[in-house]
């Protein structure tokens, strides 16, 4: 992806001073990334501001790319990693290349002239990695599996996706050799999605658990009941024990988000009971001579 930013200050597209930690990065970026997405902003520019965004993000997110921005500036990515930098007495910065000895490139116009010399005056020059967003939905990150994307800018490119099951909001996936094209004989660059993944209606993430609403009946709830709850793997049944409130956890063990390293995580039932909006004329009979025998206070200590 080409630098996209003013002058290719990175910070000044996130609106960070250069000081910045990692985690006030990523809070400017996903301000910015939701505030320009072209899905939710038709302004003609969002788009553009949102390629900015995301470029300056995929340079300060990572370490070593961040600290070869700061020593070398907008052009970091044409500078090859075994260079030195040495600051002399004169003032003058010197940059040396493994294999040049001593008599290396002298200062940053030496080292780029070197690097642009070639057959013919041209350059070869690797592609620059890219990024995009992916959208999953709960039930596509805990199966994974494959997904089309088409991604839209100077032209319109079609992926198929591979997902590895239970990937999680703000990871990233890899397309090797999907970025930006290199010129001269160099290998493109790589594309990276991150995924985000959509709120739900039903299921709420925190991490690799997965925290629900469990709607259960007065009766229920007062006499106990094994009832079907819906997972993103399927129905499964949980034991709700007599004189179960609203506000009870019911926790079930590895049927939260899979995780392909490890342990699954957890899913959590939170009891609600419900009542009905109209009463028959039994039911309300039934209910009236609860009310005359029991004694339960449900505001008393």
């Amino acid at each position: 992806m080409a630098d996209r930013t003013p002058h290719g200050d990175f910070y000044g597209a996130l609106g960070v001073p250069r000081t910045a930690s990692t985690d006030e990065i990523q809070r400017a970026y996903r301000k910015l990334a939701r505030q320009y997405h072209p899905d939710v902003n038709s302004d003609p520019g969002a788009e553009e501001r949102f390629k900015e965004v995301g470029a300056a993000y995929q340079v300060l997110s990572d370490p070593d790319q961040r600290r070869r921005y700061d020593r070398f500036g907008a052009d970091f990515r044409h500078v090859p990693d075994d260079v030195d930098e040495r600051a002399h007495a004169d003032g003058r910065t010197r940059y040396t290349s493994a294999g040049r000895g001593v008599g290396g490139f002298e200062d940053i116009e030496d080292l780029f002239s070197g690097l642009f010399r070639g057959r013919g005056g041209g350059a070869s020059i690797p592609g620059a990695d890219q990024q995009a967003e992916l959208e999953l939905t709960v039930e596509e990150a805990y199966r994974g599996g494959h997904k089309h994307l088409t991604l839209r800018g100077s032209g319109q490119r079609d992926y198929d996706v591979t997902i590895p099951p239970g990937v999680m909001d703000g990871q990233r996936i890899r397309l090797a050799g999907q970025g930006g094209t290199g010129s001269g004989n160099a290998a493109a660059g790589d594309l990276y999605l991150i995924v985000r993944v959509k709120p739900h209606r039903r299921y709420r993430l925190s991490g690799r658990d997965l925290h629900i609403d469990l709607p259960v009946s007065p009766w229920e709830a007062a006499l106990g009941a094994t009832v079907p709850v819906d997972t993103p793997g399927g129905e499964v049944k949980v034991r709700v024990a007599p004189g179960a409130s609203s506000g009870r956890r019911l926790r079930l063990r590895g049927e939260g988000m899979p995780d392909p390293r490890g342990k699954p995580g957890d899913l959590y039932a939170e009891v609600r009971v419900m009542v009905p909006k109209r009463l028959r004329k039994r039911e309300r009979e039934l209910f009236e001579e609860l009310a005359a025998v029991s004694e339960f206070d449900p505001r008393g200590t």
